[in-house]
């Protein structure tokens, strides 16, 4: 034991302390990862009250209280090119999620998730390069060939719904490195989801007014906002200040598994076998290109909003 302690230059209780925050790290990152797909799930059953639009527009209120207590955006001391950045990416906020519950309306919880997951998966594709990264790509494009492969019922408008939310992902991980190196903290981030919740005031309340929600469709699609937003949020601020960005966005690729499995369990959505290997492949070329790619940026890889 001694000898061991000396190799890795670590004293026993170090080493216990280092082991108990990479399990609370694992903890955490599951959790959100659950906490994300439940609260999506719940946002789905909101959908016959309020509509994708609705449960969009809580869910911006929701975050944007949430970002703006936790960054504290100085909105007087922004830039010209400062405010350029986060409207850009405001605007991603607001066409990111519309986009993504849209898909899953139509497409179901699994799939619109999984297509959404293309967006980090092609970013980390290009950084990692190298053959294998070739293979990668060529394998996940087969795999998302599968998930829209013809059949009677296929959703030609969902599936297009759920790449518009992987382009938006995508463009969300750019423009964050942006924000992140133009604004301190969390500001930029908060900014942008504070002017997403507004863009959506005047459909939100219209919809609210117009077709008032029960209390249990408002109770839904409010979890719905807290759990995919405020949840994950805090979780993956806490898990990143324990790990990696690379292990960070390889815990991130459960969120498509845990999509299907919610689904399922939650809504009676289920894959069939062929839709089943093809989010494995997603999920695997995903590991692998992060396992290349070892210089991402830890907040480019989260997701928050």
């Amino acid at each position: 034991m001694t000898s061991e302690f000396r190799s890795t230059g670590l004293s026993p209780s170090a080493q216990e302390s280092t082991s108990t925050k990479s399990g609370a790290a694992v903890a955490m990152m599951l959790g959100s990862a659950a906490s994300n797909q439940v609260g999506a799930s719940l946002a789905t059953l909101a959908f016959n009250g309020i509509g994708p639009i609705g449960v969009v527009a809580l869910r911006q209120w929701v975050a944007a209280a949430v970002l703006v207590a936790a960054g504290r955006p100085r909105l007087w001391r922004f830039s010209t090119r400062q405010w350029r950045l986060v409207f850009a990416l405001s605007l991603v906020f607001a066409l990111m999620n519309i986009s993504l519950y849209t898909a899953i309306e139509r497409i179901g919880l699994g799939l619109g998730v999984t297509l959404e997951f293309l967006g980090p998966l092609t970013i980390a594709l290009l950084r990692a390069r190298g053959a294998i990264s070739v293979i990668c790509a060529i394998a996940a494009a087969a795999a998302v060939a599968v998930l829209m492969r013809p059949t009677p019922t296929t959703d030609y408008l969902g599936i297009s719904l759920g790449l518009l939310a992987a382009a938006c992902w995508g463009c969300y991980i750019l423009l964050n490195r942006e924000v992140g190196s133009s604004l301190p903290g969390l500001e930029g981030s908060a900014a942008a989801s504070l002017i997403s919740a507004i863009l959506y005031l005047p459909v939100g309340l219209l919809i609210l007014c117009t077709s008032p929600p029960s209390a249990s469709t408002l109770g839904l699609a409010l979890a719905a906002g807290v759990l995919s937003s405020a949840v994950p949020f805090l979780a993956d601020l806490l898990t990143l200040r324990r790990i990696s960005a690379q292990s960070f966005g390889m815990f991130m690729s459960v969120n498509p598994v845990f999509a299907v499995l919610i689904g399922a369990v939650v809504l009676g959505q289920h894959l069939d076998l062929a839709s089943w290997i093809a989010v494995a492949v997603i999920v695997s070329a995903n590991v692998i290109a992060l396992l290349r790619g070892r210089h991402s940026d830890p907040q480019s890889l989260e997701r928050v909003g």
